[in-house]
């Protein structure tokens, strides 16, 4: 006797707050269901069940992780969203920095995609979305975060090439200042006359929002993207063409 087919999800990193939180929001408000992967456990979710503690720079455990879900789910749409920022100059940056920030931005997804690879080649469809950043462009003070976040983007652009004829599109994401998540607070506190400059900077005038970067998800995560793989779409403001400090 078959087993039944295993329900589907949608599995996003960095579920539990900031932008992460955001897209399981609006992911389960479109009738999915998501599992969300962070290292810090959610102050509130839905079902418990569905979020996973792990620490993404462990491949053990990231390893684990990933054949659990897959033996339990059937993944469509990969959202790799979890960041870090190891902010330093130079002089202070360190190989353990640009190792950690490696581990997460890049091989975590590596090791993820590669547990629900099967299955979306299988169903001849499925979706990923890297969340990269305005800073993979080039920014002061973030060797490890700006160079891992520009190599996401050499990732999703070589992995729509080798999945676009099994019907799997990867595209990439690249916000510019979010306001209102703890990554952005942490470095500019709230009305402070740092968060005044940068958001003078950004042409559109404005910080961006959590929700400005689930729409843009959601838009290639969706049917009506079938046709648009390996593409690299800035949510930022025009802080890409422009001098945005962050």
């Amino acid at each position: 006797m078959s087993k039944p087919p295993l329900p589907p999800a949608i599995l996003i990193t960095g579920g539990t707050a900031g932008i992460g939180a955001e897209l399981c929001r609006s992911f389960r408000a479109d009738g999915f269901t998501v599992i969300s992967l962070d290292r810090t456990p959610p102050a509130t979710f839905p079902d418990t069940e569905h979020a996973i503690t792990v620490d993404l720079t462990d491949e053990i455990a990231t390893k684990a992780a990933a054949a659990t879900i897959a033996s339990r789910f059937t993944v469509t749409h990969l959202i790799h969203n979890a960041g870090l920022i190891r902010q330093a100059g130079i002089e202070a940056a360190t190989a353990l920095d640009m190792a950690d920030l490696a581990a997460l931005h890049l091989t975590a997804p590596l090791l993820l995609l590669q547990a629900f690879l099967p299955a979306m080649k299988q169903a001849g469809q499925g979706r990923v979305v890297l969340i990269s950043s305005r800073a993979a462009l080039g920014l002061a003070t973030r060797s490890a975060y700006a160079a891992t976040k520009a190599g996401m983007i050499g990732l999703g652009r070589t992995w729509a090439l080798e999945l676009a004829p099994f019907g799997i599109t990867v595209n990439i994401i690249a916000p510019g200042p979010i306001g209102s998540t703890a990554m952005f607070e942490a470095l500019v506190p709230p009305e402070s006359p740092l968060e005044s400059r940068i958001t003078a900077a950004i042409p559109r005038g404005r910080l961006g929002r959590p929700a400005d970067i689930a729409h843009a998800v959601r838009f290639f995560a969706s049917p009506e993207a079938d046709f648009i793989t390996g593409q690299v779409l800035y949510v930022c403001g025009g802080a890409s063409i422009g001098t945005a400090p962050i």
